[in-house]
């Protein structure tokens, strides 16, 4: 079949239509360019219009697949062509690497004292949704039983792409956002599991066999699952912790155990091999004896081409004739049971005597997008049943199963964010402080705010500053906050503001810039460098300058970079903390002579101007409490609303108060 196809489109003649996917090399050379160019541009696009890239990632393979067809009577990519027999085995194991790299992010200290609450989620909740969810689909949708036992078994799964972004957004208190984490990724390989053993009856089609073969592929699943997923991840470790692998080679060898517990799980039990990636992750997350942060890098990117690629290939695939065969209000009405009666039981029954609030509770209630193991397993199993068992209609499941992963995408990725707000789940205006930098000068100013009940936490690179600021007392955390994965991990629940305490302003500027989407200009702070750094930095940008080309007469024309870290790029990341005169180097230098970090409370009798006339001139003030909880910080030229009632955190000099007073 030639690349280019004679058929002529929109009835122009002599002008050839375009059909990737058709063999040939160049025509699979295109396809593979339209889905990975389709795939990344959607992504940031997403990025750029600030809405889950799923919607986007779907219409743009709706676009190619179904849109097209209806319009020019062709396909632009068809992924069955393209891929052929490869298709769906390539699908399950991108999914397996999905699941695993979720699992890489599931440490067991981000559910501590809510374990029971996730594991009823993913046990109890998942039974409730998946009744309700069956129910649904024979009552509304008139499917056979099989079908709607299958559908409502696909529809047990929630989508991690979409949790964990809108999870980081809305930043909720308490332990809702790691229980919700959580539960994205523990019940994908479940809702996966449940869908097989379905199939697997079905496929059986003896009522008195049936029994019998569910428990047997059911015991298959957790062993083989459960067992090869350790067993892979206890060998990763082995290898690591014994330097048998360069590290050039430790990314290639941990996806090639990811591959290996994978297939050969699905080789014991049908896709069991999604349990064994998502316990290997779990496994490997929560380990202390080697390092993986190298590999969570190389997985979240490796992650982000895998989706992008797989709901391009799979919108694709469904054919307008599919869409035309259900009934749209039906369809919409079973997203609603879904969404407003589904969710709210399976949470309410699972949360029973849990510690969690009322509001905690509906919250959670508002949260269970599908995604893409919801759209993989519907794609396997649609085509399974297919060949087996035509009588049942099974074409139904793919768009039935696409129209509740963009509805529930669309109301909980647009709506989430407001409900958050109403409850009171999500702090409209959270107070709290992340401190990026644990060294003496931030601690002991955490010391203070953290005694007056501000929420601080701290992050650094240092594991000195952070034992020494664990040592303290302070809530502190090891790690990098330009590490994709790490920043993803943050925890800012109750953070409002971000202050940069690093040693190097470039670095300070960065770690910023990361936050800039999340709390804005107005929250980002930054303690400037010592001082002669800053001159060093001036007199290279005036080297710079001298260097550059000339104007006529001989005046240099100004560079376009100005490296003064008080200006220009740093000061538009961040604004300066506290005083012109105060820097990190005079920090350290005045906590050495013996200055302290004190608060001290304003009252009618004691005014601020009383504290200035009791320190002197030399005190530098850096936060003001007020009573109802908020925190204002100090900034040059900004006055602060230090009241009677406040309490201010200044830094001043013990000894000035002996200058004060008299002798005698």
């Amino acid at each position: 079949m030639p690349v280019l196809s004679s058929q002529l489109p929109f009835g122009v003649s002599g002008v050839p239509s375009l059909m990737l996917a058709s063999a040939g090399l160049d025509g699979v050379a295109l396809a593979l360019l339209l889905i990975v160019t389709l795939g990344v541009g959607a992504q940031w696009l997403a990025w750029r219009v600030r809405v889950p890239s799923i919607l986007i990632l779907l219409a743009f393979g709706f676009a190619v697949g179904p849109g097209a067809a209806v319009i020019t009577g062709h396909s632009l990519l068809d992924p069955d062509a393209l891929f052929g027999d490869l298709l769906l085995p390539l699908v399950g194991l991108c999914v397996g690497v999905i699941l695993y790299e979720g699992g890489l992010t599931l440490r067991a200290r981000e559910i501590t004292g809510v374990g029971r609450v996730v594991f009823m989620l993913v046990s109890v909740g998942a039974l409730v949704t998946w009744l309700i969810a069956s129910l649904g689909a024979g009552l509304i949708l008139g499917l056979s039983v099989e079908l709607s036992v299958l559908l409502g078994a696909i529809l047990i799964v929630t989508g991690p792409t979409v949790v964990g972004p809108l999870l980081q957004h809305i930043r909720p208190a308490g332990q809702t956002g790691p229980v919700l984490k959580w539960e994205g990724i523990v019940i994908d390989p479940i809702g996966a599991i449940a869908a097989v053993l379905v199939l697997e009856t079905v496929l059986m089609g003896s009522a008195s066999e049936a029994p019998l073969g569910v428990a047997l592929a059911l015991g298959l699943t957790i062993l083989a699952g459960c067992g090869l997923g350790l067993v892979s991840a206890m060998l990763l470790i082995a290898f690591l912790e014994r330097f048998w692998i360069p590290e050039q080679l430790q990314n290639p060898v941990s996806l090639m155990l990811v591959v290996v517990s994978y297939t050969l799980a699905n080789v014991i039990q049908a896709e069991s091999g999604l349990l064994a990636t998502t316990v290997m992750g779990i496994v490997l997350a929560n380990q202390r004896r080697v390092d993986i942060r190298h590999i969570l890098e190389f997985k979240e990117n490796l992650r982000v081409l895998i989706i992008a690629a797989l709901f391009i290939v799979l919108g694709a695939r469904i054919r307008p004739q599919e869409l035309g065969m259900i009934n749209w209000w039906r369809a919409i009405a079973l997203l609603v049971v879904l969404v407003v009666v589904a969710r709210p039981v399976s949470v309410w029954l699972s949360t029973i005597r849990a510690g969690l609030s009322r509001r905690e509770r509906l919250f959670m209630s508002w949260m269970a997008p599908r995604g893409i193991v919801a759209a993989a397993v519907s794609s396997v199993f649609a085509l399974t049943l297919d060949e087996a068992r035509p009588d049942l209609n099974a074409e139904l499941l793919v768009p039935v199963t696409f129209l509740i992963i963009v509805g529930t995408v669309c109301i909980y990725g647009l709506s989430t964010p407001a409900v958050a707000r109403v409850l009171g789940v999500s702090d409209e205006n959270p107070q709290g402080i992340l401190v990026i930098g644990a060294s003496p000068v931030a601690r002991s100013i955490s010391s203070v705010l953290q005694r007056l009940g501000v929420t601080v936490r701290l992050v650094d690179t240092n594991r000195g500053n952070v034992m020494a600021a664990r040592m303290s007392g302070l809530d502190v955390m090891y790690g990098n906050v330009l590490d994709d994965l790490f920043f993803e991990d943050l925890d800012m629940r109750g953070v409002g503001r971000v202050i940069a305490m690093t040693p190097n302003d470039e670095v300070n500027t960065l770690a910023l810039q990361r936050f800039e989407h999340i709390f804005g200009k107005a929250g980002l702070f930054r303690l400037s460098v010592r001082p002669e750094k800053k001159e060093k930095l001036r007199e290279k940008s005036g080297v710079m300058r001298a260097a550059g080309p000339m104007r006529p007469g001989g005046k240099p024309v100004a560079a376009s970079v100005d490296l003064d870290p008080g200006r220009g790029h740093s000061a538009t990341t961040g604004r300066r903390l506290f005083d012109q005169r105060i820097d990190l180097a005079t920090l350290e230098k005045r906590l050495a002579e013996g200055w302290v970090i004190k608060a001290t409370s304003i009252t009618d009798d004691f005014t601020i101007e009383d504290h200035h006339t009791l320190y002197g001139d030399e005190n530098v003030p850096m936060f003001v409490i007020h009573p109802d909880g908020v925190v204002e910080i100090a900034t040059p030229g900004k006055p602060l609303g230090a009241v009677p009632g406040t309490k201010l955190v200044a830094l001043v000099n013990p000894e000035s108060l002996f200058i004060l007073k008299p002798p005698g």
